[in-house]
């Protein structure tokens, strides 16, 4: 029997954390995940920084674990619209989960539906895991590690719901799994404590102020997701550094630092993560081929952090990437090559420069991702959520609500853990505190 009931909305790596250390207090977890399955953008990583460790290695049995922790209940493919305090104390938190089409608890995750699937290549979707690099199917899994390790019909492109024709994956499951007469359902949850770790989105590359980096304009030109993307061998092109306008390895590629952070038409903050996010992807590219040549525009290396400064130095040593301080003034394509001409202020000469590159990657900045019920409870400012102190980043000024990762801004992958868990155990102090009596409704 748990001792208080807690959400967790968010499941990234800090919402994880979160509710693993809650599970194993004794309390009943409720993680929600707006995604189909949940890991968040850790699992989109190849490699992380400072130590060049594997992403998925770190996250999986992280997952594995709220897998098999009968006190977590995760509630994926859903939102979070409402929550309220009501008069005994409790919180009333109203969920919509969207249809899958699929019926979790008949799905093995067999993905026979996935191989016979027609709506492929053309008929199919830009694969969000992959950043839109690669095509999915209307039926898919989001990625191997996925959890739960369900398919999901994407009625977009569909040739059921678009033609009413097909029916091929119902024919071909073994477990009579299909269902598309699925449809949306509201779950109402009476909980002790919330945990709000709704993580981060990145800048639009399309912005109006960004139009100069030429994203969307010119085909060789990645946000750093992309990039990573590429760069990991279950990626699009399975871990080969290939360009996309002719499927060619680059010669030289150009990383260029706060896209959008450290910006006032955007965002005035610095976003923490990106100078040693892109000193790693130069040097997993130097590793993916010692003669590719990268070179990394920035404003300032900001080394903050545990190892950092340690990491910088080798990559200058080690792997011999060239750094520039300056900033980008114009990005133009060579018509014949699709190569890219980066003119930029060399702020050190204080001229200006130009650098031919055969791949550019913009280094985006990040903004908090706040759910609309933050706003509604009045826990929004200037675009983050309210914090009781500067030095309380957890604590909301409504008692029993905390947030944790990157909504309260921008850390690394360590910080993000740590700060789940200093929530998880603000949110069972507070729920300890207050034993209400807590009635669920599905």
């Amino acid at each position: 029997m748990s001792i208080g009931e807690v959400l967790v909305i968010g499941g990234g790596i800090a919402g994880i954390q979160a509710a693993i250390d809650l599970a194993d207090m004794g309390f009943k977890v409720y993680l929600v995940e707006r995604k189909p399955s949940i890991g968040g953008r850790m699992a989109q990583l190849d490699k992380t920084f400072p130590t060049l460790d594997c992403a998925s290695c770190i996250l999986a049995p992280k997952m594995a674990e709220v897998a098999r922790n009968p006190n977590i209940e995760i509630i994926s493919n859903a939102d979070v619209i409402s929550l309220v305090r009501e008069k005994s104390g409790v919180f009333k938190a109203t969920i919509k989960k969207y249809p899958r089409y699929v019926d979790e608890a008949k799905c093995t995750g067999c993905k026979a539906c996935v191989e016979k699937c027609p709506a492929k290549d053309k008929l199919g979707a830009p694969d969000e895991f992959n950043e839109g690099l690669s095509m999915r199917k209307a039926v898919y899994i989001p990625f191997p590690q996925a959890l739960p390790l369900k398919a999901i019909i994407d009625p977009n492109i569909c040739l059921y719901f678009k033609l009413k024709s097909c029916r091929l994956c119902e024919k071909v499951c073994p477990t009579g799994a299909i269902n598309f007469n699925d449809i949306e359902k509201i779950i109402n949850l009476y909980v002790n404590a919330v945990i709000v770790a709704t993580g981060y989105k990145f800048v639009d590359p399309r912005h109006p102020a960004l139009s100069l980096y030429g994203y969307g304009k010119y085909p060789n030109v990645y946000t750093n997701i992309e990039f990573e993307r590429l760069l990991d061998a279950r990626g699009p092109t399975g871990g080969v550094l290939l360009r996309r306008s002719d499927k060619r390895h680059p010669k030289r590629i150009v990383f260029i630092q706060c896209v959008g952070s450290r910006d006032y038409r955007i965002n005035p903050y610095c976003s923490a993560y990106c100078c040693m996010a892109s000193i790693k992807q130069a040097i997993l590219a130097k590793e993916h081929d010692p003669e590719v040549d990268t070179v990394i525009l920035y404003m300032d290396i900001r080394a903050f952090g545990k190892g950092f400064q340690e990491f910088y130095e080798r990559a200058i040593e080690e792997f011999k990437i060239k750094f520039i301080r300056g900033r980008p003034v114009k990005i133009i394509e060579d018509d014949k090559t699709k190569n890219l001409i980066v003119a930029y202020e060399d702020t050190l000469k204080g001229t200006i420069e130009k650098i031919e590159a055969d791949m550019v990657v913009l280094a985006l900045g990040i903004v908090p991702n706040t759910p609309a019920f933050l706003a509604d409870l009045g826990l929004i400012e200037d675009g983050r959520p309210k914090t009781l102190d500067p030095q309380d980043p957890i604590a909301t000024p409504i008692e029993g609500i905390y947030v944790a990762g990157m909504i309260t801004g921008p850390k690394d992958i360590p910080d993000s853990v740590a700060q789940g868990s200093a929530a998880a155990v603000r949110a069972a102090t507070y729920a300890i505190s207050r034993r209400e009596v807590v009635a669920y409704a599905r």
